[in-house]
């Protein structure tokens, strides 16, 4: 197979993804296009890749499906959703401001702020309710886990408030951690530190190791804090790309994730041959 594919390169604070327009190039193997298309220097280079398909219910305008850079495939990704938003409107894809897209871990709704250039500024996202208990994907019981918080935003994160977040070894500690018996389909696994300006976080995400940013894992930092105490219901999180903005609130008992999209770049590649 030598198909060319068009793909345009997007970030959210750092938080980069190829995102690809299926209705115009399908891909038959997003899993080895996610392997080979990720890798920095031999490929594109990215976090993974990010499918957009048209919605087959009137429920949602767009779908997503997620392909982390190890060519699993993800449940939910705050950053890449965000990401979409501002692709699909200034692509002249839709031309609403409020986006209904379909994800494996739910419907979402995105809100588009945009300037008067009728660009995409930033992106909110209800991330829906947290979980804090799933036996699906955290076992309460067995081998001993550093202490943290275990929250669900569609996908598992476990967070680890720590008094210096520059000494934490997030390669070992993470891939360790990631891959521990409590946690039966992996994990994302949070460090964290509450400061003065917001809740610095540094991420080690399931499938992809180190990223810059990780909007589900901004949202779960969030509201561990919240639930232990540390922070009021808002919180500004700061990471390694940038900063994002945390809103759990109470009125629904919804997470809304707020930050800007990027465009970085787009091309054309060939998929790899099997």
């Amino acid at each position: 197979m030598n198909q060319t594919i068009h793909f345009i390169k997007m970030h959210g604070v750092g938080n980069d993804y190829i995102f690809v327009d299926t209705s115009q190039y399908p891909i038959e193997d997003p899993e080895a296009v996610a392997i080979a298309w990720s890798r920095y220097h031999f490929g594109i280079g990215s976090d993974g890749l990010v499918l957009i398909g048209k919605s087959p219910t009137p429920d949602a305008d767009f779908t997503m499906r997620i392909f982390n850079a190890d060519g699993s495939e993800g449940l939910m990704c705050g950053n890449a959703s965000r990401c979409i938003g501002k692709l699909v409107y200034e692509r002249g894809m839709t031309d609403k401001r409020q986006i209904r897209l379909m994800t494996a871990s739910g419907i979402k709704t995105l809100d588009l702020k945009v300037g008067d250039d009728n660009t995409v500024e930033s992106v909110t996202v209800d991330m829906l309710a947290p979980a804090l208990e799933d036996q699906r994907l955290f076992l309460t019981d067995g081998e001993a886990l550093p202490d943290g918080v275990f929250v669900s935003m569609g996908n598992p994160h476990y967070v680890i408030f720590v008094d210096d977040i520059e000494a934490v070894d997030v390669a070992r500690e993470g891939s360790r951690l990631e891959h521990h018996p409590r946690f039966p389909e992996r994990c994302n696994i949070d460090f964290a530190q509450v400061r003065e300006d917001g809740i610095r976080m540094r991420v080690w995400e399931r499938g992809s190791g180190i990223t810059m940013a990780c909007g589900t894992g901004a949202c779960a930092t969030a509201v561990a804090a919240a639930v232990t105490g540390r922070c009021g219901r808002q919180s500004h999180l700061i990471m390694d790309g940038g900063t994002l903005d945390v809103d759990w609130r109470e009125a629904d008992g919804h997470v809304y994730l707020s930050g800007p999209a990027t465009i970085a770049f787009e091309g054309t590649a060939k998929l790899p041959t099997r």
